[in-house]
């Protein structure tokens, strides 16, 4: 990773438009599916979507802030899932498909909790946020087949891929 460059992390469903949504952000360097937020060590997307691990199909964005804010960011990812659902988005139910921001360092911290006070205070949702924010973990990348997934399989059907 270039010395610029930074790193977030998302929980906002199936991973795979997730990926793709964030992928083609201007400012975005590279993404990658994976699992964290749970307690195994090199958890298996079977056992992530049996619920067994505690993690969530979560992606990682390495991004240019200079190009791209983290607000930004975060403003794309409430914009591509519910995130008033409590584990669940769509047909995918489970804690493994959650919204959460995991956060790298205190200035990400305040700033999700700051865009999920504004959101609240907004009404757009009609509904609370129920977002987790938590510190980022250790992060599992997903198996070779889940990565950009929707880009190599253009007929995937997800609810937020174009």
């Amino acid at each position: 990773m270039g010395g610029k460059l930074k790193v977030a992390t998302f929980a906002a469903g199936c991973f795979w438009g997730v990926e793709e949504a964030f992928r083609k952000l201007p400012g975005v360097h590279d993404t990658e599916a994976g699992y964290t937020g749970g307690s195994k060590e090199r958890p298996a997307y079977e056992e992530v979507c049996a619920g067994k691990t505690g993690h969530a199909e979560s992606v990682r964005v390495e991004f240019d802030p200079g190009k791209i804010s983290y607000a930004k960011l975060l403003e794309a990812f409430f914009g591509m899932h519910d995130p008033t659902t409590k584990n669940r988005q769509g047909p995918d139910v489970g804690a493994q498909y959650r919204s959460a921001v995991f956060f790298h360092g205190k200035a990400q911290e305040k700033e999700a909790r700051k865009a999920i006070a504004a959101l609240g205070k907004s009404k757009k949702y009609g509904g609370p946020i129920v977002t987790e924010v938590a510190p980022a973990g250790e992060f599992w990348p997903a198996e070779e087949y889940h990565q950009k997934y929707v880009q190599k399989h253009r007929d995937a059907a997800c609810r937020i891929c174009p």
